[in-house]
């Protein structure tokens, strides 16, 4: 029994292509083939072929991984950026209700 082909939004597959390319460039501009980034990350050469397919079935991590591996800069930002951004993050997170609550009915807004 086979299972059917999930279906991603195009704004998901058009970022998985971008990833993918921005981790081959980073990879071919540091003279390092398939073969050698899949040693640094532990994975089949097919995994690195796969990321930067951008095939949506690949581990988020292995893609940031590799990505990081090769010089890739996420969230526009080094790391010390990212874990302050992380943390502002955590804040704004603290505010918002710890569960969302659907609505009783219909909203009245007549004043």
């Amino acid at each position: 029994m086979t299972t059917p082909k999930r279906a991603y939004a195009r704004y998901t597959s058009e970022s998985l292509a971008l990833l993918g390319k921005f981790i081959q460039h980073g990879r071919r501009r540091r003279g390092m083939s398939e073969k050698e980034l899949a040693e640094r990350l532990g994975v089949a050469r097919s995994t690195v072929q796969r990321i930067e397919g951008g095939e949506p079935n690949v581990g988020i991590g292995m893609a940031f991984e590799a990505a990081a591996l090769v010089g890739v800069k996420l969230f526009n930002s080094d790391e010390s950026g990212i874990t302050a951004l992380s943390g502002r993050m955590d804040d704004r997170i603290a505010v918002l209700p710890k569960r969302a609550h659907k609505t009783g009915g219909k909203v009245v807004d007549d004043f």
